[in-house]
């Protein structure tokens, strides 16, 4: 009995005593303090959960920067046959990463159960010039997610996400509008404008994929009436209808809808709808007025118009 006793003694020591990397995470089992960002994915652990495996994304989130990638990867994770990865891979864009084998990749996923699909999202990929292509090699049948946003706001909202990385790494920031004009002109070489040209990214990917693997979320939409862009998701990856209007609740203080789910609140992280720092008039007619013709050739493309400005 005295050699049971200490047994047990040892196993529940050697419990509390491990690191948190060792700790296992289970499927729809992490634990979230209210209002933390946790999205209940499961990313790469020691020990597979019974009944999983790891899988190639069935669908990639493909874009675009500061257009509501993380919100809808968030808000799509709530269904219980999705398996969304809980980091960024940069696979496709980053020739480092991509220099790394296919298993590589695929142990970034998470265990999925059998009726799940894996979702990965990496908002670089819109605007990568070679991602179609390799995403394409990988899998021909991909089904792409593509969250816009009206380019003009994009374009702010890189700015303010840059601007506030620079002030906590104290580095030297700037005015948008220093950024936004060069030589008296608009500076159309700048990045955080050639991110929102999304003419010219998306012939890039019509070129590897038929218009009709490629759903586009309006994410201006999504911020003020999630459940309708979350439904039309489902059907687009052939999901069963489970995500419902009682998954999401509107926080007044942070102005945005938050996520309800397996009875856990959660929004997504501070640093998410930051408000954005006003931009001269003239400099804001000058980016929209270039734009808008970007725009036309966009909504030509795709045979559908949005409300942008």
């Amino acid at each position: 009995m005295a050699n049971l006793l200490s047994y047990v003694l040892f196993l529940a020591l050697r419990t509390f005593a491990a690191p948190p990397e060792y700790i296992q995470v289970w499927p729809g089992g992490s634990t979230l303090a209210p209002g933390d960002l946790g999205n209940g994915t499961v990313g790469p652990s020691l020990v597979p959960p019974p009944g999983t495996s790891k899988h190639a994304p069935h669908s990639i989130i493909i874009g675009v920067r500061k257009g509501g990638t993380r919100a809808l990867l968030e808000m799509l994770d709530i269904h219980p046959e999705v398996a969304a990865a809980a980091t960024e891979v940069h696979f496709f864009d980053w020739d480092e990463n991509y220099a790394k084998d296919f298993e590589w990749y695929r142990d970034q996923m998470p265990y999925s159960y059998p009726n799940q699909i894996t979702v990965e999202k990496t908002p670089g990929y819109f605007t990568s010039p070679v991602a179609p292509a390799r995403i394409h090699a990988m899998n021909s049948s991909i089904r792409l997610l593509l969250i816009l946003r009206d380019p003009t706001e994009r374009v702010i909202s890189d700015y303010t996400q840059v601007y506030f990385n620079r002030l906590e790494n104290h580095k030297p920031v700037q005015a948008i509008e220093n950024m936004l004009v060069k030589n008296g002109a608009l500076n159309t070489r700048y990045k955080a404008i050639q991110r929102s040209l999304y003419d010219v990214h998306m012939r890039n990917w019509l070129q590897h994929f038929p218009l009709e693997q490629i759903h586009i979320v309006d994410g201006d939409t999504l911020i003020y009436d999630p459940l309708p862009e979350l439904q039309r998701v489902e059907r687009f990856l052939h999901l069963p209808p489970r995500i419902v209007a009682s998954n999401f609740y509107f926080n007044q203080t942070k102005g945005f809808y938050c996520i309800r789910s397996d009875g856990h609140e959660r929004c997504l992280h501070e640093s998410k709808g930051r408000p954005h720092p006003p931009v001269n008039s003239t400099v804001l007619r000058q980016l929209r007025s270039y734009l808008r013709q970007h725009n036309r050739n966009f909504y030509r493309l795709i045979g559908r118009t949005f409300n942008w400005q």
